[in-house]
C-alpha cells in the first residue's frame, strides 16, 4: 500500500527461471500488496519456482505472446483491486528497486503513467544495450515524438507503471498479442490525453536476459511506425481499422504543479 493505493507488481514471464529469484529478492514487499506472475507456457522451471517463492501465478496453456501475457496480467491485477500496477520483466534487466519511486509518482496524482527510461542519463549503452538497438531506439523515438506531438526520451522500455484509471480506459484487447502491444498501448494512452512521466532507469544486458532477435526487432520497428502513422491519421479523423478506432481523443493533460506557499 502506498498513500492509500493498493500496489500490484505484474511479471509477464517466459523462461525466466534463471533470473526470477534475483528479481523477486529486490521487490520491496513491504509496500507491494500483490505480486502476480503470468507464465506464457515456459519450458523451464519458471512456474514451479514462482509458486515456491509464494508469487500469485497464472499459467497459459500455450504460448500466446508477450502482449497477450500482459493482458492477463492487467486483468488479474484489476480483479484483485489494484490501484497502481507496475509491469516488471522478471529477467532482471530492470531494477525492481525503482518500484517505490515509480509508484510514488503515480500516487502523488501528478502522473497517470510512469516509464522507466533507459535513455535518460547514461544507462542504456553503459548497461550493455547493443549499439544497433540503441540507434534504432533513438530513430524510432524521434519519429514518434514528431507524429504523436509528444516528448519522451523513449517509447520502448519494458518497465511501466499505470493507474487503475488508465488500465480501465484503454481497450487492451484491441491491441496486438505480440511485442508491439507496449507501443500500441502507450500511443493510445497519449491519444487519450493521460499524463506520462519518466524516471531514469539503469538496465542490464547479459546472457539470460530476454531480448528479441534482429528479425523480430525489424518486425517490431515496422509495427511501431505503423502505429505512429495511424495515430496521426486518427488525429485527422481517419481512425477506422486502427487501434484508435472508437477512442475519443483528448488533449494532453498537463502534469499538476505542486503548490508552493511564498512568504514575503
Amino acid at each position: 500500500m502506498i498513500i492509500g493505493n493498493r500496489l500490484c507488481v505484474v511479471l509477464p514471464a517466459f523462461n525466466a527461471a534463471l533470473t526470477l529469484q534475483r528479481t523477486f529478492a529486490e521487490i520491496p514487499i513491504d509496500v507491494v500488496d500483490d505480486i502476480i506472475l503470468v507464465d506464457d507456457a515456459s519450458t523451464d522451471e519458471t512456474l514451479k519456482l514462482a509458486k515456491e517463492l509464494g508469487i500469485i501465478t497464472i499459467a497459459h496453456d500455450h504460448n500466446k505472446g508477450y502482449g497477450a501475457n500482459q493482458k492477463t496480467c492487467y486483468r488479474t491485477a484489476l480483479d484483485r483491486g489494484a490501484d497502481i500496477v507496475i509491469m516488471l520483466h522478471p529477467d532482471y534487466q530492470y531494477t525492481p528497486k525503482l518500484i517505490l519511486p515509480m509508484a510514488s509518482l503515480l500516487a502523488s496524482g501528478f502522473f497517470d503513467v510512469v516509464l522507466g527510461s533507459r535513455i535518460l542519463g547514461v544507462g542504456a549503452l553503459a548497461g550493455g544495450m547493443p549499439l544497433y538497438k540503441y540507434v534504432a531506439n533513438r530513430m524510432l523515438t524521434f519519429t514518434q515524438n514528431i507524429l504523436l506531438n509528444y516528448k519522451l526520451s523513449e517509447y520502448h522500455t519494458g518497465y511501466r507503471a499505470y493507474t487503475r484509471a488508465v488500465l480501465e480506459d484503454i481497450p487492451l484487447d484491441n491491441n496486438s498479442d505480440d511485442f508491439v502491444f507496449d507501443n500500441e498501448m502507450l500511443s493510445q494512452i497519449i491519444y487519450r490525453g493521460f499524463r506520462v512521466g519518466e524516471i531514469s532507469c539503469p538496465t542490464r544486458y547479459f546472457t539470460g536476459a530476454s531480448s528479441i532477435n534482429f528479425r523480430r526487432s525489424i518486425a517490431y520497428g515496422v509495427g511501431v511506425l505503423r502505429t505512429a502513422t495511424e495515430f496521426r491519421l486518427a488525429c485527422w479523423g481517419w481512425e477506422r481499422g486502427s487501434v484508435f478506432e472508437g477512442l475519443q481523443r483528448r488533449e494532453p493533460r498537463k502534469a499538476l504543479a505542486p503548490q508552493v506557499q511564498m512568504q514575503l
